[in-house]
């Protein structure tokens, strides 16, 4: 072979090479891991990255938000990108992702759900991040506000209280029209969750001291485990009235082991969320009642935020948190609905908070059409 052709040969082989790396590189996450790239991933932008708790469908809605948002802000134009990252459902996993972040300079802003709210570790990587210049807020779950409030700016999602709250109530309600006496227990991934914390707590509350808090079972996001701890209270709790589902998945957990164990006719079943799945569920009778957040506006209006933030738009987050000097005035309340099932229901409009959406499922389904959601 000519000279002059082995270097072009040379020279083409490189150019590939090159392409190849460039290739495997872009959209990867911290540490080598695949990240979601949701809205480009413009070489040399600086990135908006929500980190959330784990995998579920839960999130699904929040990362069509955060698509809309960068697409309707022109985070482009602003040389930003807007990533999501999905944790291994473990407090470790958020931490060492929190770790990475702080070494990589193309990022500009993280959104945290915090996993559990008391994690001082988790806490002390989001002040390094703050302290390096990244702005940073939490987004569906809280750090404990008393503790770390320092290592956030702002917290955008539901008022867990009030929505523990309204589930209880409702579910209260159900019980009383059905002369029902006797124990409850409640399902979520980690107790020490902020967002758990509140919403268990509001339950109780609301459900009164005619009925029995007889467990709360943590299952670690295992799905497996979130099964066997419905077959669990069922066996351990023969008074049993209600069963309460606090996170997304907890609701097709409690559904596939009560119609299993054939328990339906004797149990309230009230949830949190609407994955794909349990809204099958309630339109089949499996489901009483769901109190249903909002994820898309959680990631919609976390990006707003994060953008703001970045480009030092006071007014911009002033309008979003007109009360921020007040207790309580750097959350954003991103609502609720209240579903219950298609058909005459002893559950009604002026039974809740005015600040509270009550649908029926076909109402909710119609919702969902329009947002081109499947699950909320």
């Amino acid at each position: 072979m000519a000279h002059g052709s082995i270097i072009r040969v040379l020279v083409a082989a490189a150019l590939l090479w090159i392409s190849a790396a460039c290739g495997t590189r872009e959209g990867r996450g911290p540490g080598g891991a695949a990240g979601e790239a949701t809205s480009g991933s413009e070489r040399g932008a600086r990135r908006l990255v929500l980190l959330n708790n784990g995998n579920s469908p839960f999130w699904d809605a929040c990362r069509l938000g955060l698509q809309e948002a960068a697409r309707d802000l022109k985070l482009s134009a602003a040389n930003l990108a807007v990533v999501m990252e999905v944790n291994d459902g473990t407090v470790q996993g958020q931490i060492d992702r929190l770790r990475q972040f702080s070494n990589m300079r193309d990022v500009a802003g993280v959104a945290i759900s915090a996993l559990d709210a008391d994690n001082a570790a988790v806490a002390e990587e989001m002040r390094k991040l703050r302290a390096r210049g990244v702005q940073v807020i939490c987004v569906d779950a809280d750090v404990d506000r008393s503790r770390f409030r320092d290592a956030r700016s702002y917290y955008i999602g539901t008022d867990n209280l009030s929505a523990g709250r309204e589930l209880g109530a409702a579910a209260r309600r159900l019980l009383e029209a059905r002369g029902s006496r006797g124990s409850y227990v409640q399902f979520v991934g980690r107790t020490g969750s902020h967002n758990a914390i509140e919403r268990m707590g509001g339950f109780k509350e609301a459900a009164g001291a005619a009925y029995t808090e007889a467990d709360r079972m943590a299952d670690d996001t295992d799905r497996t485990r979130a099964r066997e701890n419905v077959r669990n209270a069922i066996r351990n709790h023969p008074d049993l009235v209600a069963l309460v589902g606090i996170w997304s998945y907890n609701a097709p957990a409690i559904v596939d082991v009560v119609r299993q164990e054939h328990w339906r006719e004797k149990l309230v079943i009230a949830t949190f969320d609407a994955e794909p799945i349990a809204v099958t569920q309630m339109a089949q009778g499996d489901i009483d009642v769901m109190v249903v957040q909002n994820p898309y506006e959680m990631g919609y209006q976390g990006v707003r935020l994060l953008r703001a933030l970045i480009a030092g738009d006071r007014g911009e987050v002033h309008a979003m948190f007109p009360k921020e000097a007040e207790p309580g005035g750097d959350l954003y309340d991103t609502g609720l609905k209240l579903v219950v099932p298609d058909g005459e229901s002893l559950l009604k409009r002026e039974m809740f908070g005015a600040r509270t959406q009550f649908m029926t499922l076909t109402e909710f389904k119609r919702w969902l059409q329009e947002r081109g959601l499947t699950g909320s």
